[in-house]
């Protein structure tokens, strides 16, 4: 039974125990890291330090200056700029297009309606007037010609 245990144990640990394995390839990587690559990543990473330190002592005071002396005169154009994107969209709503092309169109609509019936009223009076005429005309020339039979 003893002997069942102990081979139940090394079929558990061939199984389950991964820690040789994984140590071997550990091993096997930094191994293969040191090899190859050397220092290449040290000496990047001080050059990296170095020259985020230089940035930061040299370039960040200048950068400030710059900022200082610039930043007034670029916020002064965004505010006149905005203040004219405000003047822009309060003149858009003022001229209110559509509206006022509608409120246009039918004034006129309505003038021309009107001018149309100004047109028909007074072809109906000259027409009126003609008839008067042509009934005034038959009349006299009516009369004209029963006095004309009445003298000979």
């Amino acid at each position: 039974m003893a002997s069942i245990a102990k081979d139940i144990g090394e079929i558990w640990s061939r199984l389950f125990d991964h820690r040789p394995f994984v140590q071997g390839e550990i091993i096997y990587f930094v191994r293969e890291f040191q090899e190859k690559r050397g220092d290449r990543e040290v000496e990047r990473l001080f050059k990296i330090l170095e020259y985020s330190t230089e940035l930061g002592q040299s370039q960040l005071d200048r950068s400030e200056q710059l900022g200082d002396c610039h930043l007034p005169s670029l916020k002064a154009n965004t505010d006149v700029a905005l203040s004219m994107c405000e003047r822009v969209l309060q003149r858009g709503e003022e001229f209110d297009t559509e509206s006022k092309l509608q409120v246009k169109r039918e004034l006129r609509k309505a003038e021309w309606e009107k001018f149309i019936n100004d047109i028909s009223d007074k072809c109906v009076k000259v027409d009126q007037t003609f008839q008067e005429k042509e009934e005034e005309l038959k009349e006299f020339y009516a009369d004209l010609e029963k006095k004309l039979q009445i003298v000979p």
